[in-house]
């Protein structure tokens, strides 16, 4: 199985665009707009807070969702499609070795990503750390693990890479919608940001983590309902060939 990790992970690393979508993008778009003066003066529009401190949250959602939804799935539906999946399953290596591998590798390059950012905003950006932090991490290990519920879904219906490519790119921007990086919370309706309370990864729950009084044991137990279901069905369902 170690063999098998190391050699996924030598193949993700290969591709320059894991490593830049996964991990760093969030962070590079956060130091932009922390160079701009206005967004790092306080205002009431975002609670009193600075725009980069009321913004990070939302950032969180784009690692775990570019590789839950996109990268992960697609992998996976590659696999099938090209017949490794029904290769590996008359060696010594069983295919859902690959599956556990990958699944590893992309949540932790996911979990990788948002710290990363977290790093960012903290030390050169002066933000708060996370006010709860043990709260936080529940946040985020609950809220990638619904996200990547939802890319086993995907894994297990999509027929081809190019329909996984196709379905991952309609829940990624539904996700990122949700979680306010299309638009900021304060611009969209209530009802709105009141559904992407409950959307995976469940931006809701890091910010009040980050910079609120904790989250709603609620919307972290339907991260974990969400991560539970879609796993089961994906489970059920997936197809090695």
């Amino acid at each position: 199985m170690i063999t098998l990790v190391r050699t996924e992970l030598r193949l993700f690393a290969r591709d320059p665009m894991n490593a830049l979508f996964g991990i760093v993008l969030p962070s590079l778009v956060l130091a932009a707009l922390g160079a701009v003066p206005a967004l790092r003066e306080p205002a009431e529009v975002f609670g009193g807070l600075r725009f980069t401190e009321y913004f990070a949250p939302s950032l969180l959602a784009v690692s775990i969702a570019v590789l839950g939804v996109q990268g992960f799935p697609v992998g996976l539906a590659t696999y099938r499609e090209k017949g490794i999946l029904r290769r590996l399953a008359v060696t010594p290596v069983r295919p859902v070795a690959v599956l556990v591998a990958q699944l590893l590798i992309n949540m932790a390059a996911a979990v990788l990503g948002a710290l990363l950012m977290v790093v960012v905003a903290v030390v050169v950006l002066d933000v708060p750390a996370p006010r709860h932090p043990f709260a936080f991490a529940v946040a985020l290990v609950l809220g990638t693990a619904a996200v990547f519920s939802l890319g086993l879904v995907v894994a297990a219906f999509a027929p081809k890479a190019r329909t996984a490519t196709t379905i991952g790119t309609v829940l990624f921007m539904l996700t990122q919608f949700f979680a306010g990086v299309y638009l900021p919370k304060f611009l969209l309706p209530t009802s709105v940001v009141t559904i992407g309370e409950f959307v995976p990864p469940g931006i809701g729950a890091f910010a009040d983590a980050w910079t609120g009084a904790g989250p709603d044991p609620l919307r972290l137990a339907v991260m974990a309902l969400i991560a539970l279901v879609c796993t089961a069905l994906a489970a059920r369902f997936f197809r090695w060939e």
